[in-house]
Parts: C-alpha cells; structure tokens; sequence
C-alpha cells in the first residue's frame, strides 16, 4: 500500500531559512518545488536505497493569507494587507501547488476577531518602564490574525486515511502536539505513523506516539537541540 505525506505549511514555511538558507524563501516556485521534492524523499528507505515506495497523495495544510484593510494603530493611516509582499508570496505559493501533481491544497481560514498586538519584546520593554506608552510606533504592533480549521483538516484527513484503509503509511510534517490524538488513532488502524520534525525539537509526548523520528531535509548548522532519532 502507499505512503501519504502531510505537511503543515505554516511550519514547513517557518522552518525553510533553516533548513534551505541556499534556497529563495521569497520565491514561491521555489519554495513549493521544494515541499514537493522532500515529500518525495519519504517514499526512499535511507536502509534500502534500491526499495520506493508508491505515492498516495502529498497534502499541504495552510491558511489564506489576510486581505482585509484596516487602520495602523498609532497613525491610523489605511493599510491594506492584499498587497503586502506575505499576502502576494502566500497566494502564488498555493497557486504553484495546486499546479503540482499529486498535491492537494487545504487551506484553513483566518479568526475574524484579530486586531493589532504589540510585539513582545516591546511589551516587555514598557513592562520594564524603558519605553514609555508615547514612544510606541505603528512598526511596534503585529495585526494578530489566528488560524483556523487548519489543525482539525489535519486531523480528519489522518481518521480518513487511516479507517478507509487508503494508505499503509502516514509522513506528518510537522512538530505540534496537538496531533498526539490523530497520531494514536492512525497507529490503531496499523498505521505506520513518521513524523518529519525538520530537525526541530520535538515534544516528549508527540515523540511517544509517533512510530518514528525522520527528517529528510538538509540539517541545519548549527543544530538545533532536540530529540532528533532516525529510524
């Protein structure tokens, strides 16, 4: 039976600099070429070089980008987020992977209960009383827009794959524990369960529940600190 891979966009995105800082991140083409190539590599065993195998489907989980207008919280000049850089990348990254084969996109959606948030480290600051409230400037806040549904379609698809006996293998491309319950489920059916933390630190608990560690993308240098055991 095949193997399907499942990717979380958002993480493979965050962890992309990282993992391929030879690579163009603002290039879309690029970036979603890739997500394809590494789920190829899941289909190889690094044991048996000469055995592959077959290809379910590849499954990227992502959010559409936010295109709303809204007001900067200090000037409250206009902004509108359709034609920022992230929202034009997002679009045509999706657009490139609904052109690839074997690649089916799902995409969440974004909390309509987001706002302006000040970024951390300048809260901290004015915690501190280093920065007064008159100091702060529009590039002080972050607009908070949360993803939705993401995790859940994540969730169906591994209940799906697994009680339709559809595939013999699961790759999860990810690091979140909230796939604990998805993870434990699959492996009831007889899933065979991979995750593909990026060489990023994994949980102690979504590392208990998984059959695997196994990250095929280029480690970073310098590495980061984790459980990391391949398989």
């Amino acid at each position: 039976m095949p193997t399907a891979v499942l990717i979380d966009g958002g993480f493979f995105l965050k962890r992309f600099p990282s993992c391929y800082p030879q690579k163009d991140r603002n290039d879309p083409k690029v970036v979603a070429k890739t997500v394809f190539e590494m789920a190829l590599t899941h289909l190889t065993d690094k044991d048996d070089p000469d055995g592959r195998r077959s290809l379910y489907r590849i499954f990227v989980y992502d959010c559409a980008p936010l295109t709303k207008k809204a007001e900067r919280p200090i000037t409250r000049t206009p902004i509108d987020f359709s034609k920022t850089t992230t929202a034009k990348f997002r679009l045509e990254f999706h657009d490139q992977l609904k052109s690839l084969r074997k690649v089916a996109l799902r995409l969440g959606h974004l909390s309509e209960r987001s706002d302006w948030i000040l970024k951390p480290e300048r809260l901290k600051a004015v915690l501190a009383r280093e920065v007064m409230l008159e100091q702060l400037t529009d590039e002080d806040f972050i607009y908070d827009a949360r993803q939705k549904g993401v995790d859940m379609k994540i969730g169906l698809d591994i209940a799906s794959l697994a009680f339709k006996r559809q595939v013999d293998q699961i790759v999860l491309v990810a690091g979140d524990a909230d796939f604990v319950p998805a993870a434990k489920l699959a492996r009831r059916e007889g899933i065979d369960f991979v995750l593909d933390p990026m060489w990023s630190q994994v949980s102690l608990q979504l590392h208990e529940h998984v059959d695997g560690l196994r990250s095929t993308c280029p480690r970073p240098t310098p590495a980061q600190p984790g459980r990391r055991a391949q398989f």
